[in-house]
């Protein structure tokens, strides 16, 4: 007898069960894409005991009839493919067949679905356990699909073992739902655990709204809109041969790629990248692509140890984008990789330069770069986790609950961050609570219907970010998260260093900062650091004409190296020939500077020569267009930055008044190009309210 042989369908379902399904967040996913892909514009989820206990997701989608729902629950039955073709544009979030019946073979699932009342059939209700269909009976249901998953992993102790606790799982759970809400915000989505909604949304009209409907105003306000549009050159996929072609039918155009989204200001900074949420095609996906994409596009605007906070919406024709590349379908592969990147790169690049957000000056007292979990402040720090949530709930000892199925990408030290749903602040309201008000029994009577409007009056409704299911109200609350969203891009629009050579300079502070006014405020500029700027952009000006400016040393400067900086040396010695050096050995371990980018002598030249060495060395060899480019921009950077105008110098009013009017000519007046704040406002609003005026 041999020894391979054919494993039984309820193996190989719980073998991929453990591709799919590693926890109750995966479970969760795989459910909201089919009632997504179902047409639902209604979605519930229930959890139990982070999931564990308990999974229930309900929606209004198209719903199913006794065969299809019998046929869900076989390997590979899927409604979304016919022939190995649709494989190369998959427009729908599942396509595999294999989500449910991986479910149901690690947990207890009882399925209720209906189609629509105009197929004229009943609904059906059946039951599974561990892979063995239970009951299957017809049943009054209305229109959509509840599936509700039970006791996961109960023939399967060993998995169930490497589930975290009930607050991690939980925060696994609320991190997906949030991100699928912030993807369709036409689409209301509630999520609710022990009786306490975590979540609630109901539909919006845009993005924006979304955000300050789930994360608040404090979150939006910290957000930039970007959004941008090019035409495809080309289709990613190769035409078909002629004999598989069809004579009758048109070429197909290539189509577009967009881009939309919200970027975080420059002075908001991560440690690492898990603030960053990417979706293609309104799927969620981890793409080191596109994840280099956004740091190119922030590179000399923030310090390259730290990462933005973004949130970006790619929409492009399926059959550029292969999402069938990961068991998870957390990673996705670009047919044209390089223009997609570039794309993203440029659009961001672009909107950060006719954005120019100035930095508030209260705001930057507490910009650190930090992996804070969330972006509102950790003394308010919301639901599912984090101190003050008041939901007896412990902090989520996860280090990356973003994306529950990918891997991350990111230091194994570094701690996660995650936007949070918004708590609401307790509202003071007034209950009518004077004799006859309502009498203990009594349901009825106009008092209780007077406590009960205090309590849900529209204020609290909306801070709570949730509308009573009257349309009247529901369109009410809607227009007041329109305006209120409007109101703080209004706000953010007039927040702009765009007025920098209009402002009036008063004078230095310790002759290191320059004190200016104008209309929106008092502005504080750090002059070495805007002239560093200035000179950053000049010197990569001339860097792309060939016209760097050097001047000749009445006598050759001398600097020792230790012999790992000849090497390093050696290769960059070109690099070092293009922004203005002329250097050549003179010894083992000597170097002779004979010529230098103006505004570079005495110590500033050799420290700049010996800054360049050691970070190229620091960061491997340099290879390819790229890495010449990082490379010139970092010999750029230290140039400007030994250039440039020190602290402790005093400057005359002309001077300032030249230093602001140039500074207002660069692309990115925000900061140096190491990341450091050029100009803080004080705006006019925070010093009337400094001084209790408003």
């Amino acid at each position: 007898m041999g020894r391979i042989r054919i494993l039984s369908d309820q193996v190989a379902n719980q073998i991929a069960a453990g591709e799919v399904v590693d926890r109750p967040a995966s479970v969760v996913k795989e459910l909201l894409e089919n009632a997504l892909d179902a047409g639902a514009n209604r979605i519930r989820v229930e959890v139990e005991a982070g999931g564990r206990k308990l999974i229930r997701i309900a929606d209004d989608g198209c719903g199913m009839n006794r065969d299809d729902a019998l046929l869900a629950f076989e390997r590979h039955a899927t409604s979304k493919l016919r022939s190995a073709n649709d494989l190369l544009a998959i427009a729908t979030l599942g396509f595999r067949g294999e989500a449910l019946p991986s479910i149901a073979s690690v947990a207890r699932v009882t399925l209720e679905t209906a189609p629509p009342p105009e197929e004229g059939l009943t609904g059906t209700r059946l039951e599974i356990a561990g892979g063995r269909l239970l009951h299957v009976d017809d049943a009054a249901l209305p229109q959509g699909t509840t599936i509700s998953v039970a006791d996961l992993f109960f023939n399967t102790p060993a998995r169930r073992k490497f589930l975290r606790t009930e607050s991690t799982e939980l925060a696994h759970v609320t991190a997906l739902v949030t991100h699928y809400a912030l993807v369709h915000p036409e689409k209301h989505f509630e999520l609710v655990s022990a009786s306490h909604t975590l979540v609630s949304a109901p539909p919006v009209t845009r993005t924006a709204e979304r955000i300050y409907q789930i994360f608040g105003k404090d979150t939006l306000e910290q957000l930039l809109p970007v959004a941008a549009e090019a035409p495809l050159e080309r289709a990613g996929l190769p035409e078909p041969p002629p004999w598989k072609r069809d004579p009758d039918e048109a070429p197909k155009p290539p189509g577009v790629i967009r881009v939309s989204g919200f970027y975080s200001k420059p002075e908001l900074q991560k440690l690492n990248r898990n603030s960053i949420y990417i979706f293609v095609n309104k799927r969620l996906i981890r793409d080191r692509l596109l994840l280099h994409a956004i740091s190119e596009a922030y590179r000399n605007v923030i310090p390259p140890t730290s990462s933005p906070v973004v949130l970006l919406f790619l929409e492009m024709p399926p059959e550029e984008v292969d999402v069938n590349v990961h068991p998870a379908k957390t990673e996705v592969r670009f047919r044209q990789s390089s223009l997609i990147h570039d794309f993203v790169r440029d659009s961001l690049r672009t909107a950060l330069m006719k954005a120019r957000p100035a930095a508030q000056f209260l705001a930057a007292l507490n910009s650190n770069p930090l992996a804070s979990p969330s972006l509102m402040p950790s003394g308010i720090s919301p639901l599912p986790a984090g101190p003050g949530n008041g939901s007896g709930l412990e902090p989520s000892p996860d280090p990356y609950p973003v994306l529950p199925d990918s891997e991350p990408i990111i230091p194994e030290d570094s701690e996660g961050f995650q936007l949070r749903v918004q708590q609401p602040a307790p509202t003071p309201i007034r209950l009518p609570f004077e004799p006859g008000a309502f009498r203990p029994g009594s349901f009825s009577g106009a008092g209780l219907t007077a406590t009960s409007a205090a309590l849900l009056q529209g204020e609290l409704l909306q801070a709570a970010g949730g509308c009573s299911q009257d349309s009247g109200e529901l369109a009410g609350c809607s227009s007041g998260l329109a305006s209120a969203a409007a109101q703080v891009e209004a706000e953010q629009a007039a927040r702009t260093l765009n007025h920098l050579g209009s402002l009036k300079p008063l004078g230095q502070l310790r002759e290191s900062f320059i004190l200016a006014t104008g209309d929106d405020g008092l502005w504080i500029i750090d002059q070495h650091v805007a002239h560093e700027r200035v000179l950053f952009e000049k010197i990569l000006r001339a860097r792309k004409v060939e016209q760097v400016q050097r001047q000749r040393l009445l006598m050759p400067l001398l600097v020792e190296l230790k012999p790992w900086q000849m090497v390093v040396f050696a290769q960059v010695a070109g690099e070092l020939e293009r922004n203005g050096f002329e250097v050549e050995p003179f010894g083992p371990q000597t170097l002779a500077l004979k010529a230098a980018p103006v505004g570079l002598e005495g110590i500033e030249l050799e420290r700049a020569l010996t800054e360049v060495i050691e970070q190229a060395g620091a960061d491997g060899e340099s290879s390819g267009n790229e890495g010449l480019r990082d490379l010139g921009r970092r010999v750029a950077a230290s140039i400007a930055c030994h250039s440039a105008i020190k602290v402790n110098t005093p400057l005359d009013p002309a001077r300032m008044e030249w230093l602001l009017l140039e500074l207002a000519k660069t692309e990115h007046p925000t900061n140096c190009p190491h990341g450091r704040p050029i100009a803080l406002l004080y705006s006019w609003r925070e010093i009337q309210r400094a001084f209790h005026r408003i």
